[in-house]
């Protein structure tokens, strides 16, 4: 959400910044819209003014005995009355058309965030890793021998539809133990605070991180109004909803692991094949509620133990900074990590970490107090994959797979596997 005041003050630098995103200037509008309003409440304030002056007279006109004066002021106080009913449903009705309009704006872009159109003007920051040769050709997740009774499209498909999978044995096991791996880096070496919090969440929490009222369709809701959360951002930034804060406590460290949800609308015939993009997934996210001046080094901070955990599993990636085009609604600025993938031969997103400033923040009017005392102010909020569970399985699979059909695992994840360090190319652990 943004701050109508900081409109009023500079409606060039906001109609600038949106247009970095690619966005027609809307300052105008929304201004005009801001005056009406204001105009209401301040006839409505006279009106009542009138209103005021007038029932303190109606008492004085009646103990003189003038009729005439007495019954003017009567039907003045009931004229100014039925006047300031109207012009204040008229300035609610302009309130919420005012905050309807501020609702579906995005996120301004930070100064430093490269202009450009979509993912092809993202800028690449640095790589890690060296994408391994092999002297077969390298076959892409579902392919792989040691996965083709343990990874079953054909079975979830019969339950659900398409873009689900049951995972089975190995492959399950390897599955939990990657988000067990996560959750433990996070929250022993990382010092994020491990929550686990609803999948089914109010409209108002979708709304506080800003899935609604734009993006409804991007996800599920229930016959009985619940929204099945399409990442634990939303459980987590919502827990300081409404609430003000002690500004010695911050920075709040957060990670979650949980079952994510998304109806994968618009993105029909991409990503068809495996795992990459499914409808129902788990994550394990990192939130971060910190203080305004914080904000820049927390993104840092957070992108870093997302990257810790593809070097601690030994896969190559790369970092990059997102373009005004390709960001999402409610970020200011994002990086995104993106791990490679011999079956593909590419790198694919596992990660992204953006900062929102107090975007999301005002939306959930969740604020902080610097001192006691001091006036609340709005905390900024942070988001991030830690990793996404099902994309790292893949690059697991893909990057240790061996000519025989079996995968070599990465050290880290030995211990949650029994000391076991292959996936043998019968879909079973040695």
């Amino acid at each position: 959400m943004h701050d109508i005041r900081a409109i009023r003050s500079n409606p060039d630098a906001f109609d600038a910044a949106l247009s970095r995103r690619g966005l027609a200037p809307v300052s105008s509008e929304i201004l005009g819209v801001d005056e009406a309003r204001r105009a209401r409440i301040q006839a409505a304030e006279a009106a009542q003014a009138e209103q005021n002056a007038a029932s303190k007279q109606v008492g004085a006109a009646k103990g003189r005995g003038d009729e005439a004066e007495f019954q003017r002021l009567r039907a003045l106080v009931a004229e100014k009355k039925t006047e300031i009913a109207a012009m204040q449903a008229e300035a609610k009705e302009l309130d919420v058309q005012l905050a309807d309009m501020l609702a579906g704006i995005p996120n301004l872009p930070a100064d430093d965030v490269p202009e450009g159109a979509d993912e092809n003007d993202n800028v690449e920051m640095h790589r890690w890793g060296t994408p391994a040769t092999f002297d077969f050709t390298a076959r892409e997740h579902f392919d792989l021998p040691c996965v083709q009774d343990l990874m079953d499209f054909s079975t979830a498909a019969k339950l659900s539809g398409s873009r689900f999978v049951v995972l089975s044995g190995a492959v399950a096991r390897i599955h939990r133990a990657l988000a067990q791996f996560m959750l433990d880096t996070h929250t022993s070496e990382n010092d994020l605070t491990e929550v686990n919090g609803p999948v089914l969440v109010r409209s108002e929490a979708m709304y506080g991180t800003g899935q609604l009222p734009k993006f409804g369709e991007d996800s599920y809701q229930t016959t009985n109004g619940w929204w099945m959360i399409p990442t634990s951002e939303v459980t987590l930034t919502n827990t300081v909803s409404g609430d003000i804060l002690d500004g010695a406590a911050l920075p709040l460290r957060y990670t979650s692991h949980s079952l994510c949800f998304r109806s994968e609308a618009g993105s029909a015939g991409r990503d068809t094949s495996g795992m990459l993009r499914q409808h129902q997934f788990e994550k394990v996210e990192m939130v971060t509620i910190c203080h305004p001046d914080n904000g820049d080094a927390e993104q840092k901070r957070m992108l870093r133990c997302a990257e810790g955990i593809l070097e601690a599993l030994g896969i190559p990636y790369r970092t990059v900074v997102l373009c005004t085009g390709d960001m999402g609604f409610g970020a200011r600025r994002t990086y995104d990590i993106e791990a490679w993938l011999p079956g593909q031969n590419t790198y694919r997103e596992i990660s992204s970490v953006s900062t929102c400033g107090d975007f999301q923040a005002r939306r959930m009017n969740a604020r902080f107090r610097p001192a006691a005392g001091d006036k609340p102010e709005y905390v900024h909020t942070l988001n991030g994959s830690g990793l996404a569970v099902g994309r790292c399985l893949i690059a697991v699979l893909e990057n240790g797979q061996q000519a025989d059909g079996s995968v070599i695992l990465p050290e880290a994840l030995h211990p949650y596997l029994g000391g076991k360090s292959t996936l043998t190319a019968q879909g079973t652990l040695a």
